[in-house]
């Protein structure tokens, strides 16, 4: 992803399409994303009148930042109805959960194909399973064609646990090795690629630990279940003022004439290389857009 397709994800916050109530608040919200879930967040004897409320959901004025729903496993009695369905009201991104091989993203994109999608509506995808992170390189791979919609990886963090039977700690220590493979194939695909749940939405320290982390590690954002962990998501996955301080000062040293066509510089008694320049001039940029 370059600068000029930068959308920024640093908190990316779940909420039911069941739930009116959290849905009249969208437009105050101050997320870089929402998903509007058809999935777990509604229950079985909800789900066909949760589908029927997207279009209007979508179409309101509450469609500020990024938008995207999650719609039911395609092999589920509701997912291609949901997928259709989705796909008409033309939302930013279709979430995918349960994938398993890159031919659940094609057959998502075929399906989208056929139903005349625009090419903006572009495919999520829940990595929650076993099968998912060993096939995680070659579902990556398809980020590099366009023609398969996908732009972003999500960590299903909670149903790996369950499927897996590693011990959730606080520090994540057993899934950590996962979660650095997951954004090692993000980062080959072109894909961005977003963090998994923190459940303890109270707990907002053990958040602020869990999303500096995350951030450290490479991911894009934090995938959110209330509104109140919104803030320490977009702090901690935006540059901070001695990054942007470092990144300015490389900017312009490269700038002075007596480095011009210099491929290496020293600063402060190290070594910088044009590519250092590069993620200067890129996280200066993405700064400027989010605001920071």
């Amino acid at each position: 992803m370059t600068v000029d397709t930068y959308r920024p994800r640093r908190s990316v916050l779940y909420i039911p399409a069941s739930n009116d109530k959290a849905l009249a608040k969208l437009a105050s919200l101050a997320c870089d994303a929402v998903i509007i879930d058809l999935e777990d967040g509604v229950l079985p004897a909800d789900k066909a009148a949760a589908r029927d409320k997207i279009a209007g959901i979508l179409a309101g004025p509450q469609r500020r930042c990024e938008m995207v729903v999650r719609i039911n496993p395609l092999a589920s009695e509701w997912g291609a109805d949901d997928l259709v369905a989705v796909a008409r009201a033309e939302p930013d991104g279709i979430l995918l959960p349960k994938i398993g091989t890159p031919r659940d993203i094609l057959e998502a994109g075929d399906l989208l194909d056929d139903n005349f999608a625009p090419d903006s509506v572009r495919l999520w995808a829940m990595v929650e399973t076993p099968k998912a992170l060993l096939n995680i390189g070659a579902i990556a791979e398809l980020g590099r064609d366009p023609a398969s919609r996908l732009a972003c990886f999500v960590a299903g963090t909670n149903d790996l646990v369950k499927s897996t039977g590693v011990l959730a700690t606080p520090d994540r220590r057993y899934l950590m090795p996962w979660l650095l493979q997951l954004v090692l194939a993000a980062r080959a695909g072109g894909l961005d690629v977003i963090d998994g749940v923190a459940n303890d939405f109270r707990d907002l320290d053990a958040l602020a630990r869990e999303c500096a982390e995350a951030a450290a590690v490479g991911f894009d954002g934090k995938s959110l279940i209330h509104p109140a962990q919104i803030e320490a998501a977009n702090h901690a996955f935006s540059p901070s003022p001695e990054a942007l301080a470092r990144a300015g000062a490389i900017r312009d040293a490269f700038a002075r004439p007596e480095n011009a066509g210099r491929g290496v510089i020293a600063m402060d008694g190290r070594m910088v290389e044009r590519l250092h320049l590069a993620e200067a001039e890129k996280l200066l940029a993405k700064a400027a857009i989010i605001g920071a």
